[in-house]
């Protein structure tokens, strides 16, 4: 006999049934669909059924629960007594909802998608949706929201798609997109149609492209100026859905115009005369270093590249560990040098579509190591237009003065030479006496005579003396050494 011998039972018309009432979720008494409700699998749909609340009690296999275009009006706590770990999906618009619990939620931890949309809903109080830690897409457009706390959001942590439209919002609290930490997975964020009046255009600008690709803020009285004009333009060149898909509805307020203008048209207008700023342009010095960032409208990037001015593909370390390429898609480069200026293209995998982003890198031809270790170039001209008046200064006033003072007639000459040394040596008054009189020259060796006792033919003649007690001047020797010096005064 084999040791295994399976033993036939004959299975009657009776125990098949009841084994099929327990695998069926309708046959259990705990799972019996509710009345006026439509119950196909694990979907719930008691849309239009004319409710003031929430059928008990409900299946607990319930996965996708329609409680849509009833008269719900309020969302209690014990809505669902029991927990329904299944539900992943909850619709409760156009009921004229006006008030949900802050523990509405509590029971129902695994939801994914929430529908409050089309309500009366005027305000979302602290920590209203805390209990929904999986919580993916969030409906709250077409209601009256005026106030949303800042906590209202905590610990969304998955939350995708926001939806906020529609609604009398005049402040969103925007440091939750800036943190990112609130919420790190959030790419679709819908403010159209509300009451926004301003918004932090530098913020929103340093916010990642497939974030910004999906952030609507058409249809606001928003206050014209050129950082939200800018913020826009470059929306529009890079292909923003956000932007290119409602520019007609994009319009803004200027002060003392009739109707809004639209915001991409402020270009060259007055009284703003916005300039479109320039995408991508980094500016840099000989020895920085700099970090291009590969700023992508996909989300789920699979691979980045990037060439350089040169053509050469960056994939990892290049050349000498200059060129780096970093895990989060961007290139650093260390040791500036001016052949590294140019446009880079990084070049991305997307999962839809791949796309080109060009960053542009100007590298001024001088080293900036801080405000305080390099001179302007003006002011170095100014100091050097001081230490030039100033050396002229004390030339013309400290110099020792070179003219021999006379001391008188009584003082007898000194003997001529005529040699060469002497002529050099010799100094030409340029002074004046105390008495307003030149200073007496010495009397003229010879008459017409030069160098040995020689007759000078082309020489100067010599003037005759002067009377009175005053000394006669000299004659200067055109051959000399010394009439290279002229007898001129130099005056000061």
């Amino acid at each position: 006999c084999h040791p295994c011998v399976a033993m036939r039972v004959p299975v009657g018309p009776l125990s098949l049934l009841l084994a099929l009432s327990l695998l069926s979720p309708q046959g259990s008494v705990a799972g019996s669909c509710p009345p006026r409700c439509v119950c196909a699998s694990n979907l719930l749909s008691c849309s239009q059924a004319n409710l003031s609340a929430v059928p008990a009690p409900l299946p607990r296999f319930t996965a996708v629960l329609d409680l849509s275009h009833n008269n719900v009006t309020r969302l209690r706590a014990d809505w669902a007594p029991a927990r329904l770990p299944h539900l992943h999906a909850l619709l409760l618009s156009h009921n004229g909802l006006a008030f949900v619990s802050t523990e509405a939620f509590t029971h129902v931890p695994r939801l994914r998608h929430l529908d409050l949309s089309s309500n009366r809903l005027r305000t979302l109080d602290e920590n209203l949706f805390s209990d929904l830690g999986e919580l993916e897409v969030l409906l709250l457009y077409n209601n009256e929201i005026t106030t949303v706390d800042r906590t209202a959001f905590e610990n969304l942590g998955r939350l995708r798609k926001l939806y906020l439209g529609q609604n009398r919002i005049a402040r969103f609290p925007l440091e939750l997109l800036r943190e990112g930490t609130r919420l790190p997975q959030l790419a679709l964020l819908d403010l159209s149609a509300n009451r926004l009046r301003a918004v932090p255009a530098g913020e929103l600008q340093a916010l990642p492209a497939w974030l910004r690709d999906r952030l609507y803020l058409h249809n606001n009285p928003l206050a014209c100026d050129c950082p939200l004009f800018q913020l826009l333009a470059r929306g529009r060149r890079r292909r923003l859905s956000a932007v290119v898909d409602f520019q007609d509805e994009l319009r803004c307020v200027l002060p003392g115009a009739p109707t809004p203008v639209g915001i991409l048209a402020l270009a060259g207008r007055q009284p703003l005369n916005c300039s479109e700023a320039r995408e991508a342009v980094l500016e840099a010095h000989l020895g920085d270093s700099v970090t291009l960032g590969c700023d992508s409208r996909w989300q789920g990037v699979r691979s980045r590249h990037w060439v350089t001015p040169g053509g050469e593909r960056v994939l990892g370390d290049g050349g000498n560990g200059s060129v780096v390429l970093l895990a989060n898609g961007s290139l650093q480069l260390q040791a500036l040098r001016p052949e590294d200026a140019g446009t880079y293209a990084c070049w991305v995998a997307g999962p839809l579509l791949n796309e080109t982003l060009y960053v542009e890198l100007l590298v001024h031809n001088f080293t900036l190591h801080g405000p305080h270790d390099t001179l302007n170039t003006a002011y170095t001209t100014l100091v050097g237009c001081i230490l030039s008046v100033v050396l002229v200064l004390i030339y013309l006033y400290l110099t020792p003065c070179r003219c021999c003072c006379c001391r008188g007639a009584e003082k007898p000459p000194a003997p001529r030479d005529d040699s060469i040394n002497s002529s050099v040596l010799s100094t030409t008054p340029n002074h004046a006496g105390g008495t307003g009189e030149p200073c007496g020259s010495r009397a003229a060796s010879g008459a017409g005579t030069g160098q040995n006792g020689r007759f000078k033919g082309g020489g100067t003649p010599p003037l005759p003396p002067r009377q009175g007690p005053k000394t006669q001047r000299k004659v200067s020797d055109p051959d000399s050494v010394s009439s290279v010096f002229s007898d001129t005064p130099i005056v000061v």
